[in-house]
């Protein structure tokens, strides 16, 4: 245990929350919500494209989310392009397992004590709802798989390029930069391939681009908030290494290409 210093433990801990954000995304995004009327505003109603009464029903992924990119750039201001690559490939790996185990765990026999149940005062069929939540539809489940990697991939390549560049100052431009650019990619992946290529749906290019814009402006929102917490999350990775080791990661995440 000698050789499990800091640098392990930091990129453990980063890694389990990355893999955790990951998962409950995923699974979690079933629910669909309102940002608006969550707030307490009444829904905003927009017509875009053609695409009338849009307003911001947003995945509860979506909660989670923004964390997985603050992570992202943290891991890869601290351990390159290879940290951050291996873990987003082995998290795409471990959803594509975690739904292949939800699709085997649907095809159980249920037992009969376990079927109906009261809940809140309203008989369920836990069956069906389990059904329901952990079943997602295998175009949803492949868009966004697809939309995670592509995004991960194209940020961890915007923020290397844009730290070439400024070197360990401005971390709110390679963080927030690499964000809302792989953010627009992600948004339009995942209702393309989810909603427009899946045969069962039936929306057209308007749709599409209506509804990921919207989608993408909650998106680019939220990633501007999330900078002071990128900054916190530095500052308390930096007091944990000391300064030496803290500039000494960095540098030699700097270095790969």
């Amino acid at each position: 245990m000698s050789h499990f210093n800091k640098t392990n433990k930091l990129f453990l801990v980063l890694a389990c929350f990355f893999l955790a954000d990951a998962l409950l995304s995923e699974f979690m995004g079933v629910k669909l919500f309102s940002v608006e009327e969550t707030l307490g505003f009444a829904k905003f109603n927009i017509n875009l494209f053609g695409v009338k009464d849009l307003s911001f029903v947003m995945s509860a992924g979506v909660i989670t989310w923004p964390i997985i990119f603050v992570l992202t750039d943290i891991i890869n201001e601290y351990f390159g392009l290879k940290g951050i690559r291996f873990l987003s490939y082995l998290t795409a790996v471990i959803l594509i397992y975690s739904f292949l185990i939800a699709g085997l765990d649907i095809k159980l026999v249920p037992a009969d004590f376990w079927i109906n149940q009261n809940i809140n005062g309203q008989n369920i069929n836990m069956n069906n709802a389990f059904t329901g939540i952990f079943g997602q539809g295998m175009w949803i489940i492949v868009g966004s798989i697809t939309a995670f990697l592509v995004g991960q991939v194209t940020d961890t390549f915007i923020f290397h390029k844009i730290k070439k560049i400024t070197g360990d100052k401005q971390l709110w431009l390679r963080a927030t930069g690499s964000t809302v650019v792989s953010q627009l990619i992600d948004s339009f992946i995942v209702i393309f391939i989810a909603f427009y290529l899946n045969p069962q749906y039936h929306y057209t290019w308007q749709m599409v681009a209506a509804i990921g814009l919207v989608g993408y402006a909650y998106k680019f929102i939220v990633a501007l908030l999330m900078t002071p917490i990128l900054y916190g999350v530095h500052y308390i990775i930096d007091s944990y290494l000391g300064k030496d080791l803290s500039h000494q990661l960095m540098d030699n995440a700097a270095k790969e290409d």
